[in-house]
């Protein structure tokens, strides 16, 4: 952090003090308020917080202590008019630019956004907040106009489907389906309409990447039509494009619902077989890698004479594809070597090698610590643990069931509801010990089943 960056700051806590009419004993009532109405007095005086807000936009401006961020991001995360605005071009968002520059880490600013999101969502969410608040302005007007649209809203609603899909894993899904309600309408209504044609590409390239996150959060919460619709809206849009390798991100993301979702495996083999064609003949080595991954899992749990063969050939070209060289690679996917382990895990554990299977599982499970990746996380320890349990350690097994329970809790995820209760079922056996019925009544008091 240089001094430029410091003074750079400093100055823009200034602007946007200004920016609302604000003097410095103004904004130091404004946070002791803030303060109060989070429960948490401050016991300052005016004077001693003025006096360090004068200290952030001082020439030698220090950064504000983490309870101050918490209160200036609580301030300007709602807007004059009492909106909540946290998108780009906000106030708020301003906030998190300034106290970078002032020597905030970028993981304390993401915890900061993060923790502003999921407040918004408790207490009278506005569908719209993740939007700054010229998008704001613009996407209400284009969703009764569609014909305003243009590159700069495209823009906007690609942003706003980014930041609805990096809170998977810290928000329930049922929130963050109320996030992306206005994008997905949008698109519906572009689409619909007589948008210029050199509007077109972008359009179809947010509307499938908008209708394929709509679409696994429809299958999370359950509404499996919906996530069916969404699903074939989106694989129209993407086969548009004319890029592969998007087709095939779809086609992989409606796998794995329809994976969970319809009996027996041909539904969803057939997806991943289209997934693979896309691939190959995308320009994306991250994508090929993950639709061989989960070529080799639906091939796994197939079974058959030649499984195990055709399962680990399918890992071998992943691998392949994910060790190569992916600088330009045009896909954004956070697929991983921990998330390739994962399936390779889940081969194993299919074609008998359960110890194999728990090793991969366990390295994967190290690897996966973002909040993004908890659901994830989820789910493979939950395949640990039924690893644990054909090694013959069903205690153990379920130990790691219990960290679970709380992933699949706080986030609802459907997968990891279902990998955790197949697990569960696999300790029947054992339902008299104690250890287990620890394990049923945390289920109970988490999940409530």
């Amino acid at each position: 952090m240089s001094e430029h960056d410091r003074h750079l700051g400093a100055a823009t806590l200034k602007r946007l003090r200004r920016s609302r009419g604000m003097s410095l004993a103004d904004t130091a009532r404004a946070l002791i308020d803030v303060a109060a109405r989070l429960g948490q007095p401050m016991g300052s005086s005016v004077a001693s917080v003025q006096r360090s807000v004068a200290r952030w936009e001082s020439a030698s401006p220090i950064l504000p202590s983490e309870r101050y961020q918490l209160l200036l991001a609580h301030l300007y995360a709602r807007c004059p008019d009492g909106e909540t605005a946290l998108g780009a071009g906000s106030d708020f968002a301003e906030l998190l630019d300034a106290l970078r520059h002032l020597g905030e880490s970028e993981r304390a600013v993401d915890e900061l956004r993060r923790l502003l999101v999921r407040t918004s969502t408790d207490a009278g969410f506005d569908l719209l907040a993740l939007l700054g608040p010229q998008a704001r302005t613009t996407l209400t007007k284009v969703l009764a106009d569609p014909g305003q649209a243009d590159e700069a809203l495209l823009e906007v609603m690609s942003t706003a489907v980014s930041d609805v899909n990096r809170e998977v894993g810290s928000l329930p899904f049922v929130r963050l389906q109320l996030l992306l309600a206005p994008v997905v309408e949008s698109c519906r209504r572009l689409l619909a309409s007589d948008v210029p044609a050199p509007l077109l590409p972008g359009l179809w390239t947010v509307a499938a990447q908008t209708y394929t996150l709509a679409g696994r959060l429809a299958f999370e919460t359950r509404d499996d039509i919906a996530a069916h619709n969404l699903y074939t809206a989106a694989t129209t849009a993407a086969g548009n494009i004319g890029t592969p390798w998007r087709r095939a991100v779809v086609h992989m993301s409606h796998a794995l619902v329809t994976l969970y979702s319809t009996p027996g495996l041909e539904a969803a083999r057939c997806l991943v077989d289209a997934a693979v064609r896309d691939a190959r003949a995308g320009e994306s080595a991250t994508v090929r890698a993950r639709a061989h991954a989960l070529q080799a899992e639906i091939i796994a749990r197939a079974g058959g004479g030649h499984a195990q063969r055709q399962a680990r050939a399918a890992l071998s070209l992943a691998w392949y594809d994910l060790d190569g060289d992916r600088v330009g690679d045009p896909a954004t996917s956070s697929f991983t070597a921990a998330h390739l382990r994962g399936f390779e895990g889940v081969t194993s554990l299919h074609v008998g090698d359960a110890a194999a299977a728990h090793d991969e599982f366990a390295r994967s499970a190290a690897a996966l610590t973002r909040p993004r990746e908890q659901v994830q996380r989820a789910i493979v320890t939950s395949d640990q643990a039924m690893a644990r349990l054909r090694l013959g350690d069903p205690q153990s097994a379920a130990a790691l069931l219990h960290a679970c329970v709380d992933a699949a809790s706080a986030t609802g995820g459907r997968v990891a509801m279902i990998r955790l209760r197949r697990a569960r079922r696999e300790l029947r056996p054992w339902r008299r010990e104690d250890w287990v019925a620890d394990l049923d009544d945390h289920m109970i008091e988490s999940l409530g089943a």
